[in-house]
């Protein structure tokens, strides 16, 4: 374990050195921070931290950097993450609060995490499996044809065709319409099988084709692993930090652009917490040199996605981390109103 004083050195290295991009000196560091001890103490514990792999030296007779380790104490020791301004609060939640449905809530929440943080935004779609029902619609097009509506909790809205073995009523249609509703709605995805497999016995024999034919397109619709949507802004902030990058940014840009990998960094959405992925922790080759902070959101208290930002390891953790989480908040109250 170190000592709070090396602790301490080893906070300000980490702070300069994501201020000013350049490496820290122990002179440099005694006149910024007050250390409380003399520079010839500051060096022995840059020494110390150096020799257990919290810091390194990138040339001879330069000053220190931060490794993964020492990034990684850093966030694992943080008091709290920075609070969001006033005036960043009321910009976020002006922001999201004129999205007209999901897909403009998504993609208004990536430009935001991108303005915000300078990094690239990630954000996931509502998980289909982990969302509950909110109502079932059924149109008739055509005699024989309906088109089936299902809206999520989340505000997901998913439409499928039904082409029906014979023609079914309006009012047919309006029974099937309201015994659904009255099994399905408010209940988990996973509910839904169960509570629907009975439903053709209630009508008569000459529409429980029909009947069955909309509930399998219905449980269809729930198993589909559409819900395994991303999308990503502010890739071009990369740009800004092509000196973070050892060789090139490349590997960089093209593991952002595999979506399995984005997920598998993102993390499982039930594991709603904060995520902070730091250098070679992340399992991709091409991201050793970034870190992934990501958190989950939902509404009711319950994560059905995540979103986060990547960016070098050398970014500003608490305020990074603020903005993620506050992010994740707003769009969670914005789910839970919609």
């Amino acid at each position: 374990m170190l000592s709070e004083r090396r602790l301490q050195v080893l906070r300000a290295i980490v702070q300069d050195y994501v201020g000013t991009e350049e490496p820290v000196g122990s002179k440099a560091l005694t006149e910024r921070h007050s250390l409380g001890v003399s520079p010839a103490t500051v060096r022995n514990d840059m020494a110390a931290l150096e020799d257990e792999g919290f810091i390194a030296q990138p040339h001879t007779s330069a000053g220190r950097i931060p490794t993964d380790k020492g990034y990684r104490l850093f966030v694992d020791k943080l008091a709290e993450v920075k609070p969001l301004t006033a005036p960043e609060r009321r910009a976020i939640q002006n922001f999201l609060d004129g999205a007209v449905d999901l897909d403009d809530v998504v993609t208004r929440t990536v430009r935001l995490l991108a303005q915000l943080t300078r990094q690239v935004a990630v954000v996931q779609y509502p998980s289909l499996t982990r969302s509950t029902v909110r109502h079932v619609e059924l149109l008739s097009l055509a005699p024989a044809r309906v088109m089936l509506v299902l809206i999520t909790d989340t505000g997901r809205v998913e439409q499928r065709m039904v082409d029906c073995p014979a023609p079914f009523g309006e009012a047919s249609l309006a029974d099937l319409r309201a015994r659904l509703n009255s099994r399905v709605a408010g209940r988990r995805f996973s509910d839904v099988p169960q509570l629907v497999q009975d439903l053709p016995e209630a009508f008569e024999a000459e529409d429980r084709s029909t009947v069955q034919m909309v509930l399998s397109t219905l449980l269809e619709t729930l198993v589909e692993e559409t819900e395994e949507r991303l999308v990503i802004g502010g890739t071009a902030n990369l740009t800004r930090f092509g000196h973070d990058f050892p060789l090139t940014i490349r590997p960089v840009l093209e593991a952002l652009e595999e979506q399995v990998v984005l997920l598998k960094l993102l993390g499982e959405a039930k594991d709603s917490g904060m995520t902070v992925r730091i250098g070679h922790e992340n399992a991709h080759e091409g991201l050793n040199s970034t870190s992934v902070v990501s958190v989950g959101y939902g509404s009711g208290g319950e994560a059905v996605a995540k979103l986060g930002v990547v960016g070098p390891t050398r970014m500003d953790y608490p305020g990074t981390m603020g903005a993620v989480r506050a992010v994740a908040r707003y769009v969670g109250q914005i789910l839970a109103e919609s």
